[in-house]
């Protein structure tokens, strides 16, 4: 379960923050950058996205990490005596380490596309039939 919060939050964090940095941040069309310029957009929103990724997976880690310590515990025991605050132990490190973990498997991923010319297409537009219904 905690790993499929995870992977979700990664690829869809990352995904939506790379859209957000080409439209607001990048000073120029996505189509216009070098090669580093996209693979630091690609660093940076891997970054993001294992953040977002640390937060949504550490209470249940931290709940996680004591069943594996202390044997014959419930979950349900481990959550009441962490306390609402006490799952969050930790979270800092987790982000710092996370972060790094996940931008690094972008950029990864990324230079290998890069060095292939296998670059990622432009986001999905929205079928201008659609924006014609909605008055877009």
């Amino acid at each position: 379960m905690i790993q499929i919060l995870y992977t979700m939050m990664k690829f869809a964090c990352f995904e939506r923050t790379v859209e957000a940095l080409y439209m607001y941040v990048v000073p120029k069309p996505r189509a216009d950058c070098t090669k580093a310029e996209l693979l630091v957009v690609t660093f940076v929103a891997g970054y993001i996205a294992g953040v977002f990724c640390a937060i949504v997976s550490h209470p249940a880690d931290s709940v996680l990490s004591v069943l594996n310590k202390e044997k014959g515990n419930s979950a349900v025991q481990v959550l009441k005596r962490l306390g609402r605050l006490g799952v969050w132990n930790g979270l800092i490190a987790r982000i710092i380490m996370i972060g790094t973990l996940t931008a690094l498997q972008w950029f990864i991923y990324d230079s290998v596309k890069v060095y292939f010319r296998l670059l990622r297409p432009p986001p999905p537009e929205m079928p201008a039939s659609l924006k014609k219904k909605l008055g877009l």
